[in-house]
């Protein structure tokens, strides 16, 4: 028997236990089946909850793991994918009551990875409208509740709002999230989880319904960065049905991930940044930098080229590429669409050829900048929010929380968000590591060794 709590063991403890014969893939499911039952009336973090398959899957996988045929270190594992990804047979609402009745006749690359790594699907998760918000709130199908506050609703960040809230409840040990503009780092900012954003062409987006072809990028929702780790090379590598991961290769983060931070060079946000930082977040962040300086590595000022907040107004890919999927949707006034989904979607109607391709050129330049001003340094090191989870009756849907994150999308580079401390009321503050395109691993390797030295990553919430 194993002396492990199935609901409370990371991911990378659970494929230890499985693979050991510990601990069963049924016992597994059955206690985050359990504790899904108990939470999810007041969390709502799931579209759907496969129960019956995902038992069924355990037993298979139990008797394939005490016959020797495990397929692999991950084989009974259990995750859960957000509300983008198809699964045929299976509804994908993509966040949207529109789309309620959409079967998907596909199944999407990266739950196809996951599949057939023996990996059993609890669920499908909560998402903001076509994932087009940040908070993540969901006017129709509702908005996933954060496990940090058991008496006030609050953002549980979006848009993978549902991955981000059953993780950190403890019903799934890890999930799949996508980010565009932050939504794997802003659900693990305010949920108090570890979040990786990868660069566009590292995980196919084949089979998942689409916000931004340009920006749109699928990674781990996890608890540890040793977990976010091992999802991240499981759904890494080249897909023919994706030309953008055409020629990039899977990446395993091992071999640098325990070698620390000394000799490493790590960007200070510049001064000017910090306006409009709650000063507990700006308090954990400067708290992490000298940890991590204490550590050996060498804190660098950068003198950025542009302001966050110049990033955060180019909207215009975005836009544009939203309209392009959902735009008809959104112009039909019959259709259940939330208001600030279909304003933001509509305002790529307005978005001109000469705008868009005026975007993508300043962008190219402004990438070419970053690098400059980063040349010789590791990583940048931000907030990942302004501050903590905010009260849902004070979200403000016109100000995204997407201040620190956008631009990482915008310039093509990989961003690691992780717990670095908590405000005086309990609600945990998050810390994000920025590293040029295709440098995972070294956003990786800085999150292990400031893990390796905290524990703000194995708090638990009140639930």
């Amino acid at each position: 028997m194993s002396d492990i709590d199935p609901v409370h063991a990371s991911a990378a403890e659970l494929a230890r236990a499985i693979q050991g014969r510990t601990l069963s893939p049924v016992e597994a499911v059955d206690a985050l089946l359990g504790r899904i039952d108990r939470l999810e009336p007041k969390l709502q973090a799931f579209t759907e909850v496969f129960a019956a398959d995902a038992r069924l899957a355990a037993e298979g996988a139990d008797r394939a793991i005490r016959s020797g045929h495990a397929v692999g270190p991950l084989h009974g594992v259990p995750v859960v994918l957000k509300d983008l990804i198809d699964l045929e047979g299976r509804i994908t609402m993509g966040g949207s009551a529109a789309h309620r009745a959409r079967r998907a006749e596909r199944t999407a690359t990266i739950a196809k990875r996951l599949i057939g790594q023996g990996m059993i699907v609890l669920g499908k998760t909560h998402t903001v409208e076509f994932a087009y918000g940040g908070w993540g709130t969901n006017q129709h199908l509702g908005t996933p509740w954060n496990p940090w506050d058991t008496e006030t609703p609050r953002t549980p960040g979006g848009s993978s709002s549902g991955t981000g809230v059953s993780v950190a409840a403890r019903m799934a040990p890890w999930g799949i999230g996508t980010d565009t503009g932050g939504s794997v780092r802003l659900p693990a900012a305010f949920c108090g989880l570890t979040g990786l954003k990868v660069t566009v062409g590292r995980v196919s987006t084949w089979g998942i319904v689409p916000l931004s072809m340009t920006l749109d990028t699928p990674g781990p929702l996890a608890r540890t960065v040793e977990d976010a780790a091992l999802l991240y090379e499981a759904i890494s590598g080249p897909d023919p049905r994706d030309p953008t991961t055409r020629g990039i290769q899977p990446e395993a983060p091992w071999s640098t991930l325990n070698r620390g931070v000394r000799g490493l060079r790590l960007g200070r946000m510049p001064a000017s940044e910090r306006d409009g930082v709650a000063p507990d977040m700006l308090a954990a962040y400067d708290a992490a930098l000298d940890l991590l300086a204490g550590q050996g590595a060498e804190i660098v000022d950068v003198d950025l080229p542009f302001r966050f907040s110049d990033c955060m107004a180019l909207t215009e890919i975005t836009n544009a590429e939203a309209y392009f999927v959902n735009g008809s949707l959104a112009e039909d006034p019959s259709a259940q669409l939330g208001d600030a989904v279909r304003g933001r979607i509509l305002a790529g109607a307005t978005v001109s050829a000469q705008a868009y391709l005026g975007t993508l050129h300043r962008r190219a330049a402004m990438k070419e900048q970053y690098a400059a001003a980063l040349e010789g340094i590791d990583a940048l090191l931000t907030p990942t929010t302004e501050s903590a989870a905010v009260a849902l009756a004070a979200v403000d849907e016109a100000h995204l929380p997407s201040r620190f994150t956008r631009f990482g999308n915008l310039l093509d580079l990989c961003a690691l968000a992780l717990p670095n401390g908590f405000t005086g009321s309990g609600l945990p503050l998050s810390l994000q590591i920025v590293c040029r395109g295709y440098e995972e691993a070294t956003a990786l390797r800085i999150g292990q060794a400031y893990q390796r030295a905290t524990d703000w990553h194995l708090r638990r919430p009140p639930m």
